[in-house]
């Protein structure tokens, strides 16, 4: 596994969103046989690119006592990760098992550094996604690939903020488009999901609802979860297809001719 630091400042007015002003700690988990490891200069170009339709989240429990102090009614943090805007307006993306329930309060960190306040406004927790409304905010949201078809060894690459870590993203190989049975997580039954990608990537605690982009920046899913074996995290990781996204967000938000397009399953794969 490399790794390395590239810096992504933007030279610009930081007040523009759509402007990436973080660095970013680049991990290439591993180089798919026959293939050249990524130069800095691709990786920067690529993160470049994408990075501005990622932010990262702190979800709070909302208290709804009127006796309770205005910093108490903000309410109490209860899970951090990683998300990525699906519309410009305001519509962010995570996984379920961060968002937790509607109506929770969430404080999002964009690309130019500031945070935006919202709250979660639709959650599957049997297929872990959720969307959360911002307010005030005008950014750049994720591109959805116009085809989902992904070739075994094919490079992928996640943005995501592991817990006590800095902005993060990870270089690896996709490898299936299904793990082919459900799962459920021991530490939150009530969360889980119907099937995944399966992926060559070392994600870590946080990344969680982080974005996941082919190899020319568009997005082919959302990372849900780390593959362990007795508790030991491997080399492979989840994600839900875009497919999958594209479904619940059209149910549950205005949708853009490129998601309705992608949730009406065009252009499906033979594997």
């Amino acid at each position: 596994m490399s790794l390395f630091t590239l810096p992504l400042a933007a030279c610009q007015n930081a007040a523009n969103v759509d402007l990436e002003s973080r660095n970013f700690n680049i991990q290439q988990t591993s180089i798919p046989p026959g293939e050249a490891a990524a130069s800095a200069g691709q990786i920067a170009s690529l993160v470049r690119r994408s990075g501005p339709s990622y932010v990262t989240l702190v979800v709070s429990q909302p208290t709804s006592s009127d006796t309770a102090s205005k910093e108490t009614r903000k309410g109490t943090p209860v899970t951090s990760g990683s998300g990525f805007v699906v519309d410009g307006t305001g519509y962010v993306m995570t996984a379920a098992h961060v968002g937790k329930r509607i109506g929770n309060t969430v404080s999002a960190r964009a690309a130019n550094g500031r945070v935006y306040s919202g709250y979660v406004i639709a959650i599957t927790p049997d297929n872990d996604m959720a969307v959360i409304r911002l307010r005030g905010f005008s950014g750049k949201a994720v591109t959805p690939a116009n085809s989902q078809c992904l070739s075994k060894g094919s490079m992928v690459y996640s943005l995501g903020r592991p817990h006590a870590q800095g902005d993060t993203a990870r270089l690896g190989e996709f490898l299936s488009p299904q793990y082919g049975k459900s799962v459920q997580y021991e530490s939150e039954p009530n969360f889980g999901y119907l099937d995944a990608m399966v992926l060559r990537l070392s994600t870590q605690k946080g990344e969680s609802g982080g974005p996941l982009f082919n190899e020319t920046g568009e997005l082919v899913g959302m990372v849900v979860s780390t593959l362990t074996i007795d508790g030991q995290p491997l080399e492979r990781a989840h994600a839900l297809p875009s497919r999958s996204l594209a479904g619940f967000l059209c149910s549950n938000m205005p949708c853009s001719e490129e998601w309705r397009a992608v949730a009406a399953g065009g252009g499906r794969c033979d594997y």
